[in-house]
């Protein structure tokens, strides 16, 4: 019996402290404190121009979705999503055999008319010689410029018939607009093309297009060629206003132009442009470096005593180089730096 309760008295505890160690589990388990041995720097208040933040996507600028003017069958699809093309690379082959007849008729059509043409020109020229002999009628020389003037026309009919039907025949293989990348295919071969339908997408993420709306109130402060900060997935970039428009009753929408010609932003990413208010705010400001990133948590690494101590915070946008901390720091407390991705 004395045994039993001694085995007793040792489970009790054992249960609790398992308990208590599940329920904190789903809580992000902070980082023990380490010698600081890096650079670190004091935080301080600082005054900075008040901006509102405004959201919206960032939009390739060039991103076109090809379809055609034909109805047929896909005879060939020579690129797959992923793929860089360069400016009029083929894309998609469409079965057009029946134009391709229609363009041996148009031939056939242009040299009847030029040889019709020709003679007219001929009969034309005799006639006018014979009238200014006084060997030929005034009846005869107009009844041969008239022929003469519906020959050019039909000639100049059948030339145009066949720049259309070449215009026509160019849908027959979708070229890139531009250089870029493809990123949707909707067909594959032998499917069947109708007209209008998308077949492939091309995109050059080179220069994107943040939009965003601002009231009325901000959007008096924007003007076309300002450059403001602003944010893709969280990175700082600077960005060009395009122009502003309005787009309801008390609403302006603002268009941005961030150039991304090494594609190290995402095209389609969440972004936010910093419209300058006209105001200050105190802030606390560290260095984009001493930012430490877990998944969806940013903290930073407060050193107190010699020892870094991982602490969670709340960030607010990036000015530069460097992002406000709303909440988790104090002014005066020091942060180490070169915090980086872990």
């Amino acid at each position: 019996m004395h045994t039993l309760n001694m085995i007793r008295a040792g489970v009790v505890p054992a249960i609790l402290l398992a308990a208590v160690a599940c329920g904190d589990s789903d809580k992000p388990a902070a980082a023990p404190a380490a010698n600081a041995t890096g650079p670190t720097i004091a935080v301080v208040d600082t005054m900075l121009p008040a901006v509102f933040e405004a959201s919206g996507p960032a939009l390739p600028v060039a991103d076109a979705t090809l379809s055609t003017k034909l109805m047929g069958a896909v005879t060939a699809v020579l690129v797959q999503e992923g793929a860089r093309v360069a400016a009029g690379t083929p894309l998609v082959k469409l079965d057009a055999a029946d134009l391709d007849a229609k363009s041996q008729q148009a031939t056939a059509g242009i040299a009847a008319a030029e040889a019709a043409h020709r003679e007219a020109s001929a009969q034309a020229a005799r006639i006018r010689a014979l009238y200014a002999d006084s060997a030929a009628p005034k009846a005869q020389l107009d009844a041969v410029e008239a022929g003469l003037a519906r020959a050019t026309a039909g000639l100049a009919a059948a030339r145009a018939g066949a720049t259309e039907l070449n215009a026509v025949r160019a849908y027959g293989v979708l070229r890139a607009p531009f250089a870029g990348t493809v990123t949707h295919r909707f067909v594959d071969v032998g499917d069947f093309a109708a007209p209008g339908a998308p077949l492939v997408t091309v995109q050059d993420a080179s220069r994107l297009r943040i939009t965003a709306a601002l009231p009325a109130a901000m959007a008096r402060r924007v003007r076309a060629g300002m450059h403001i900060d602003a944010t893709i997935e969280g990175a700082p970039v600077k960005a060009v206003v395009e122009g502003v428009v309005p787009s309801a009753a008390t609403m302006y929408t603002v268009n941005a132009i961030v150039a991304n010609a090494n594609g190290a932003l995402p095209a389609g990413g969440a972004a936010t442009l910093s419209v300058p208010s006209g105001s200050t705010e105190r802030a606390l400001l560290v260095p984009q470096t001493a930012v430490v990133r877990e998944g969806d948590l940013t903290g930073v690494r407060v050193v107190r005593d010699g020892r870094a101590e991982l602490r969670w915070v709340r960030l607010g946008d990036a000015r530069g180089d460097r992002v406000i901390v709303r909440t988790g720091l104090q002014a005066g407390e020091r942060v180490a730096l070169a915090g980086g991705e872990r």
